[in-house]
């Protein structure tokens, strides 16, 4: 597709829970001029069928979809971090295997090449050092966009981050192991692996180490990243990394983009244009094969959806 509105594409995260019907579904989305859409993590089996339908009707065309996809049968929300690669209980990874490849053959059927992947999280018997530092901010009082100026914030985060690090060498091992265990399963089905930046200090892999766990993998083609701006955009705020320098590392392995903002206060998947990340600077590394989605909340309105569009379009085509 050659033009930036024929491109963008509306993640189901934002209706599909309020959906039993997934050909109803596709007609909201693309009543608002959407000609593509990506599948999210909440898809349901009830869904499956009327999207089915609204693919081969040529209703719409699917930009990509977001593993689990569908969701196991027993499953009824978005559960993308259900079971993880980086698992130590096998019976977890095998599950993880499982439903992933569910996942890659119903992207066959969707007639879509991009599988957008969550990685899985470090492992910790006791607290969590996350929810540790979670806490200190909730009971701080501080506001997000200011936390890097406080040097009690810095130290606790740093010592958060170092346990994170000394513990993620066993949960980065089982995650290369894991995905290598996958990714003949897709390739012989003409598929991409789009490995995804995260917002959680936890989940892997470490905004550091993103290249690196891409480079483990012979076949660039095969897996590739996959760059959400809002999860950088929260990391950023924490002090944990430059956005621009990480999209300049980047850039040349990308899939594609999550596309939405973050506000003052720290809450993504936010109207673009209306938070505190630069989207002209996004804008600077988009590449004409880059697949691109708005992932927004489902609390947002419909003209919010619309005003989220017109915004990216007008960034996007200059």
């Amino acid at each position: 597709m050659s033009t930036i509105e024929d491109r963008l594409s509306l993640s189901t995260c934002w209706c599909s829970s309020r959906h039993t019907d997934g050909y109803e579904m596709i007609l909201e989305m693309v009543g608002l001029g959407f000609k593509r859409v990506e599948l999210s993590h909440g898809i349901r089996i009830s869904l499956v069928p009327g999207i089915l339908n609204a693919v081969e009707e040529g209703i719409v065309e699917i930009s990509s979809i977001h593993n689990f996809c569908p969701l196991p049968n027993s499953v009824q929300y978005a559960a993308p971090n259900l079971y993880q690669p980086s698992s130590p209980d096998a019976r977890e990874r095998g599950l993880w295997k499982r439903y992933t490849e569910q996942t890659l053959d119903f992207a066959v059927k969707l007639k879509t090449n991009h599988v957008v992947m969550h990685s899985g999280s470090t492992w910790f018997f006791f607290a969590r050092p996350e929810k540790k530092l979670e806490q200190w901010i909730d009971e701080s009082e501080l506001e997000m966009i200011g936390l890097v100026e406080n040097k009690d914030f810095v130290k606790r985060r740093n010592r958060t981050m170092k346990k994170i690090k000394s513990s993620s060498k066993g949960a980065m091992e089982r995650i290369r192991t894991n995905y290598k265990e996958v990714i003949p399963y897709s390739k012989e089905r003409g598929l991409t692996l789009c490995l995804e930046n995260r917002e959680g200090l936890e989940e892997m892999p470490l905004d550091s180490e993103h290249l690196d766990l891409l480079d483990a993998f012979e076949e660039p083609e095969t897996v590739m990243a996959w760059h959400d701006t809002g999860h950088a955009r929260l990391k950023e705020l924490l002090g944990l990394l430059d956005h621009r320098e990480y999209l300049e590392k980047i850039v040349d392995r990308l899939a594609g983009f999550h596309l939405h903002d973050v506000s003052n206060d720290g809450h993504d998947h936010q109207v673009p244009g209306r938070g505190s990340i630069d989207f002209d600077m996004i804008a600077e590394f988009v590449r004409p094969q880059h697949t691109l989605v708005l992932e927004l909340s489902p609390k947002l309105s419909s003209d919010e959806v619309l005003a989220s569009r017109d915004f990216m379009l007008d960034k996007l085509s200059r």
